[in-house]
């Protein structure tokens, strides 16, 4: 019964990433027929998808912090305020010593947020949501308080930002590919020679290779290699067995050895750690500086994508892709908008005849009643009022999280008190 179960493991891993594979090929056909109907190049050029990839990093990064903490049982709420951390202290070691400076002390400053939150969630056993709303208020304040001390009476600074960062990280274009050098000389740029035929599908994935492999940050590059590894450690080694042991029953892996304390202090400081990477990709990619303000709520989107992803780094990866999907669109053109208008009503009616097949009539039924008022909406009009286009991102999000929310499945022992020796 082992050896089957074994061999079913693969099987049922390489299912679910052909499942997902057919369904980004299936979302990409969609947009490319609504861009060839309602002719809004934006949604499916390079630039939107290079931008998507831009806006995604931050949240991706906060959800993977909180996919840390989370799977060790710790619910980590504070994101938005060690992201704070992370772009103050980015910015301030930037303008000193340059921008891979900035990146170490950002990561350093969000570990310190992380840090007080194991210390008050697992050490004294201080309510999880209560703890994380207090590092929130406090890095809004302490980060002013700095200010006020760091920058005062400095030029181009005061005490909502910070002097410019000396320096940039750099950038990398594939040769051949997307038209980077090699060796110092101009190569072709395949993808976009594709995307500018304009041709049904086969010109929008051109444009999606293109804006993922044109002019892209190292720090992009950093913040991508971090998904496969944590797959891989948290899935994939010793380490990652106990962590995720703790999160589902802290007694069970107690009673093996697993030092369970440990193990929330190490998982929640990691958390803190990329949320603080995240804080200074907004620092060093879109500003320069740092900004009174500038995370924006991201922390708690990334903690949306986390749910959304059902606690795997797969799904948070295509939370975060989906709220900077949205996000840079509606950066681009009002008729790219009013163009997802027609994409949402096609999936939405995709989602309920699925839903019908298998027999769920009442969420089958509700997602057609969506997809039909949508299609209204979109028929009706020519364009879409501008105060709607500012707030797309976020109804994208609760559209996607209602609808995930029929199958997720929290760690179990998520958010739970714990102290040792002490029975569930």
């Amino acid at each position: 019964m082992k050896e089957i179960a074994a061999r079913r493991l693969p099987t049922d891993r390489r299912g679910r990433l052909v499942r997902a594979a057919m369904l980004m090929v299936l979302v990409l056909l969609a947009l490319s027929f609504v861009r060839l109907v309602t002719h809004a190049s934006d949604l499916t050029s390079s630039g939107t998808f290079s931008a998507t990839l831009r806006v995604s990093i931050p949240i991706l990064l906060a959800a993977l912090g909180g996919l840390y903490a989370e799977r060790a049982g710790v619910v980590n709420i504070g994101l938005e305020g060690m992201m704070i951390l992370g772009t103050w202290f980015g910015a301030w070691a930037g303008w000193h010593w340059g921008p891979w400076t900035g990146v170490l002390v950002g990561v350093m400053g969000g570990a310190a947020g992380g840090l007080l939150h194991a210390v008050a969630t697992v050490t004294f056993g201080i309510d999880h949501i209560v703890s994380g709303v207090a590092i929130n208020i406090l890095a809004a304040g302490a980060t002013r308080f700095l200010s006020v001390v760091a920058y005062t009476n400095v030029s181009g600074a005061g005490i909502t930002q910070s002097p410019h960062v000396n320096g940039t990280i750099g950038e990398l274009t594939l040769p051949v590919l997307a038209g980077g050098r090699f060796f110092g000389l101009k190569t072709p740029d395949f993808l976009g020679w594709l995307e500018r035929q304009h041709w049904f599908f086969v010109s929008d994935l051109g444009a999606l290779g293109k804006g993922l492999t044109a002019q892209v940050s190292l720090l992009t590059l950093l913040a991508v290699a971090l998904i496969p590894l944590t797959y891989w450690l948290l899935w994939r080694t010793p380490f990652g067995l106990r962590l995720r042991s703790v999160g589902e029953h802290p007694m069970a892996a107690e009673s093996l050895g697993v030092p369970v304390y440990t193990m929330k202090y190490i998982a929640v400081t990691i958390s803190g750690a990329l949320a603080g990477l995240g804080g200074v990709f907004l620092v060093l990619e879109e500003a320069g500086i740092y900004r009174e303000g500038q995370v924006g709520g991201r922390g708690f989107i990334g903690l949306a994508a986390l749910i959304f992803g059902n606690w795997r780094p797969g799904g948070v990866v295509v939370g975060a892709g989906l709220f900077g999907y949205s996000d840079a669109l509606q950066l681009r053109s009002n008729t790219s908008i009013h163009g997802l208008l027609l994409f949402i009503a096609i999936a939405a009616a995709a989602v309920g005849l699925w839903f019908l097949i298998r027999s769920r009539v009442t969420t089958g039924v509700a997602a057609v009643v969506v997809a039909s008022l949508v299609f209204w909406w979109f028929a009706g009009t020519k364009a879409v009022p501008d105060e709607f286009i500012s707030i797309t991102p976020y109804v994208v999000t609760l559209l996607v999280l209602a609808v995930a929310a029929q199958r997720l499945r929290p760690p179990a022992a998520d958010g739970r008190p714990y102290r040792k020796g002490q029975a569930q």
